[in-house]
């Protein structure tokens, strides 16, 4: 990683910065994933990834982490900064209320990232891998 002689201050950020870089985090673990699992081609990669990182995938990650109580206090109030975080736009393809959570979620994986906290980081993706693995690979329609 190259070195800044500053270090960004994640807590200065507004949510929709973190969420900036949560989203593309968030996408590189999940292409390493893919690739780990031995998905390699291109078509493939692209229709698997949606299924970790869809608006839809990370709003209902984002609240079977908060069914098992996995975050923190302070874990909790970046979400719910995120949440409330106005964009000015909503994808085509999903609601306001799921387009929030999603980005809530990818503000709390670009905190923890920003803060490096990659230990913890690590440990949430990997619940939210095991989520959406454990659904069959596809989220749910609800």
């Amino acid at each position: 990683m190259i070195h800044y002689e500053t270090n960004i201050d994640e807590k200065q950020l507004n949510s929709l910065a973190l969420a900036y870089m949560g989203d593309a985090v968030l996408e590189v673990y999940v292409r390493r994933h893919l690739l780990q699992k031995g998905t390699v081609k291109p078509h493939r990669l692209h229709t698997e990834a949606t299924n970790y990182v869809s608006a839809k995938a990370q709003s209902q990650i984002l609240f079977s982490l908060m069914e098992e109580e996995l975050l923190t206090e302070e874990e909790t109030a970046v979400v719910k900064r995120g949440r409330n975080a106005k964009s000015g736009s909503v994808p085509k393809n999903t609601d306001v209320v799921t387009y929030r959570h999603s980005t809530a979620f990818e503000a709390l994986i670009g905190t923890l990232y920003l803060s490096g906290n990659l230990e913890r980081l690590e440990e949430l993706v990997e619940k939210s891998f095991e989520y959406v693995e454990g659904t069959k690979g596809r989220v749910k329609d609800e």
